[in-house]
């Protein structure tokens, strides 16, 4: 079932229908203001699994708890330090997650297996009327496949995932693109997990010194995944994508490869004069939050097409871009094109 919302100011009924499911132990997929979750009772060991499962989401892969208010923290988590709450209530509701120790009440099914939970309040109306009508926190990672670029509008779940969930809440596209960014505070110094729209300029504000492992900007995998994204593949199309980080050698790239394969490109507004078709435009280099927005939709995009590869620009890693290299990075399965030797490496 779809069920269109106003994404500021949703229906009540309609968020009633979804609540009711989650009370009864099913799952919804809904917009958050990074992408499209799909969750359920955080509680329940049984709805819990049954998101795995519709994802085919490997099991040591931890949920994203949701909460809707600080008391909902308390009940999830436990030890939590009083700089850790004051700073929540500076960024919630917010593209931010917390790593923290877990309560007894969260299943380790919803925690991949850990004494730790991922949790998170989401700045958008829709997911926290959900949650409020719940009366439960809900455990969500997003609403795709597992390996998939995750879904920033409604018919991207709906592609991926159709009759394995219960509802669906189409809030129209989500504003950020890309998924929260996580930090570990049960360290010190605090460890970045995974790079978002809440970015590392912001996070030295309020922690001070943060650690950010060499695997944020691609180099090797975690062997643990104490958050969403850190292991496995992710966000990645079917067809098969090289990143160029060289930019002084995009366009011969571009061109050499297209002596041979069928070929997209992915790229900026700026560099889009410089291809023919076919290629896929993801916004302006001076707006890096267009470019994240509109990412993983690139991806499907990319997808829809008849090429056998496509070719991915790479942008600054300031700001929002250091999200947008880690997803590009690992939905290219770290296939880096930085001379013109590589390509022998990846395109045959």
């Amino acid at each position: 079932m779809i069920l269109k919302v106003d994404p500021l100011n949703p229906e009540i009924d309609k968020i009633r229908i979804a609540a009711d499911v989650i009370k009864k132990g099913g799952i919804v997929a809904f917009p958050t203001e990074t992408v499209y979750g799909l969750g359920g009772d955080a509680y329940n060991p049984e709805a819990a699994a049954k998101v795995f499962k519709a994802k085919n989401r490997p099991m040591d892969n931890p949920l994203i708890v949701h909460i809707a208010d600080i008391e909902q923290l308390y009940e999830v988590a436990e030890d939590i330090p009083d700089r850790v709450l004051e700073i929540a209530q500076i960024v919630w509701p917010g593209p931010l997650t917390f790593i923290l120790k877990k309560s007894s009440k969260v299943p380790k099914v919803t925690t991949g297996g850990l004494d730790t939970v991922a949790v998170r309040m989401p700045a958008h109306p829709v997911a926290l009327q959900l949650i409020r009508e719940s009366g439960v926190p809900i455990g969500a990672p997003s609403a795709n496949l597992a390996t998939r670029p995750s879904p920033t509008r409604a018919e991207d779940v709906y592609a991926d995932l159709d009759d394995k969930v219960d509802v669906i809440l189409d809030g129209g596209e989500s504003f950020f693109g890309v998924e929260s960014t996580i930090i570990n505070l049960t360290v010190s110094p605090p460890v970045l997990l995974r790079p978002g729209p809440f970015t590392v300029e912001e996070l030295n504000k309020l922690f001070g010194e943060i650690i950010i492992p060499d695997q944020i900007k691609g180099k090797g995998e975690f062997g643990v995944a104490l958050a969403p994204g850190m292991k496995y593949k992710h966000y990645a199309p079917s067809k098969k994508m090289l990143l160029v980080e060289n930019m002084t050698i995009f366009k011969d790239v571009v061109n050499k490869l297209r002596e041979k394969h069928k070929v997209a490109v992915l790229c900026s507004t700026e560099k889009a004069v410089l291809f023919d078709e076919p290629k896929i435009i993801l916004g302006s280099e001076k707006n890096l939050y267009e470019i994240a927005r509109n990412l993983f939709v690139a991806f499907r995009e990319l997808d829809k097409l008849d090429v056998e590869l496509g070719i991915l620009q790479s942008f600054p890693e300031s700001g929002i871009g250091l999200a947008i290299m880690n997803r590009s990075r690992k939905a290219c399965g770290f296939s880096i094109i930085n001379s013109m030797e590589d390509i022998n490496k990846y395109a045959n």
